[in-house]
């Protein structure tokens, strides 16, 4: 694999690793436990469901590259579909295996200039490769900030 892909596959796999371990410090009535709202506050979201839309990104966006069907899995990634830490679990298993099969097409650096419709627009693999770490990156922040408020646990290191 060349330095660049190297590089991006390593991105993910921490990614991956840090939603893992927050996931073992969740039981599964943690898991969708949103903190208290107060007025003017922006719409609270719980460990869980910031969990499952850090991990769809990944799955869309490599469901994309590899059959060019950019849907959104909002639809089998609700808490009533996954109701339980080991159901996140699973679907954390089917998400890297999507992410690897994905990197399977890539060959070199060079792959990473390629331009695919994403899926409005053409853009390069590496455009898409950035603006999907950076989301994921986002709600699993979002995530560890919901378990911060919601428990007296030490936060994994991350």
């Amino acid at each position: 694999m060349s330095f660049i892909l190297a590089a991006f596959n390593q991105r993910f796999l921490i990614l991956d690793g840090r939603t893992r371990e927050l996931l073992r410090f969740l039981d599964d009535d943690l898991l969708y436990k949103k903190p208290r709202e107060t007025p003017n506050s922006m719409a609270m979201f719980s460990c869980g469901e910031y969990l499952l839309r850090s991990a769809a990104m990944i799955e869309k966006t490599f469901g994309g590259i590899t059959t060019r069907l950019w849907d959104d899995p909002f639809e089998w990634t609700l808490p009533e579909k996954l109701t339980t830490v080991s159901d996140v679990a699973l679907y954390l298993d089917e998400v890297e295996n999507t992410r690897v099969k994905g990197f399977a097409f890539f060959k070199s650096d060079e792959d990473l200039k390629r331009q695919l419709p994403a899926p409005e627009k053409l853009t390069s693999i590496a455009e898409i490769l950035l603006e999907t770490l950076a989301k994921a990156e986002h709600y699993q922040g979002r995530a560890f900030a919901v378990f911060q408020m919601l428990s007296d646990q030490k936060l994994p290191r991350i």
